[in-house]
């Protein structure tokens, strides 16, 4: 997969830009043959000029379009700076006070196939920081959304992709068979080996435990686990991924994801966010709003477009 048509979030209250700088690098390592089309894309508003009752509608569009253009002129030093025969810049400035709801509508008319945005790190955790409207646009953006956070690529080069190998449902399969095929294709692209695979499995329901004196836990456990392990045998075969590079743990998916990321040194985890119910989703709402929210790393979420 090759990304053509990206759109980049700009980030107002910081003078380095740091998803520009990582869909420029994204642009130029996927060694297009055709040039790569990157817009900009700022929401410009001040309420003091909605508040005074003495300007016509007329002085109103005027004054509209004036911060618009001025911070049009706040884009061009970035534009100059990452200028790049590979790729085509254009820049889009919408008046609009409510952020997502403009980004929405931006990606909604144009044929973007990745939204890149920078997400800030919460110093008291060490873990990124969603805002409410970073939560709208991952459950809404039906392509491809990298959130990624300050500083460059990491020397290690690991990605994780979050996959569901419990073998419940058919479309388990296919997203998990989606999700990695994306993966090792990017890593391909830019040169960003070391694909691992993640997959948790339940702990045993402490009320079962306790109801039933004839459970026995161990193998129950045991039954659980080696299919799971089975199953992902089954998917790191098919892409020819080491045995080593897969990781089944017991535990809630928002637990083991984000442990194994920080334990492997993982630049990116890659997570299905389609809404259905257990780990094959990642359900927004639910479960990947836990993962996503513990993650000390980039985000790749992807919504794909064969699943509802």
């Amino acid at each position: 997969m090759k990304f053509n048509n990206i759109l980049v979030v700009l980030n107002p209250e910081n003078e380095k830009q740091y998803a520009l700088a990582r869909a420029v690098r994204l642009a130029k390592e996927q060694k297009s043959d055709k040039k790569v089309k990157i817009t900009l894309f700022l929401a410009a508003y001040d309420l003091s000029y909605e508040m005074s009752a003495l300007l016509s509608s007329e002085e109103r569009e005027e004054m509209h379009q004036s911060v618009i253009e001025q911070r049009r002129q706040e884009i061009a030093p970035y534009l100059e700076k990452y200028a790049d025969p590979s790729i085509e810049f254009t820049s889009v400035v919408v008046w609009n006070s409510n952020e997502a709801e403009a980004i929405v509508a931006e990606f909604v008319q144009q044929d973007y196939d990745l939204v890149v945005k920078y997400t800030k790190e919460e110093e008291t955790l060490s873990s990124l920081f969603f805002t409410p409207m970073d939560w709208q646009l991952l459950r809404k953006c039906p392509v491809p959304m990298l959130m990624v956070r300050d500083g460059d690529w990491k020397h290690q080069r690991r990605i994780l992709v979050a996959v569901n190998v419990s073998g419940d449902e058919e479309y388990h399969d296919e997203l998990n068979q989606y999700l990695v095929d994306l993966s090792t294709n990017l890593a391909d692209i830019f040169e960003r080996g070391n694909i691992h695979l993640v997959g948790a499995y339940p702990p045993t329901p402490i009320n079962m435990a306790i109801d039933l004196p004839e459970f026995h836990t161990k193998e129950y456990v045991n039954s659980i686990r080696g299919q799971h392990l089975l199953n992902m045998k089954a998917l790191r075969q098919k892409f020819g991924i080491d045995e080593d590079h897969t990781h089944v743990r017991e535990g809630f998916p928002e637990d083991v994801i984000p442990d194994v990321a920080e334990e492997l040194g993982a630049e990116l985890v890659v997570l299905g966010t389609v809404g259905r119910t257990g780990l094959s989703a990642a359900l927004l709402g639910n479960t990947a709003e836990h993962v996503i929210s513990k993650l000390k790393c980039n985000l790749l979420a992807i919504k794909p477009p064969k699943i509802e």
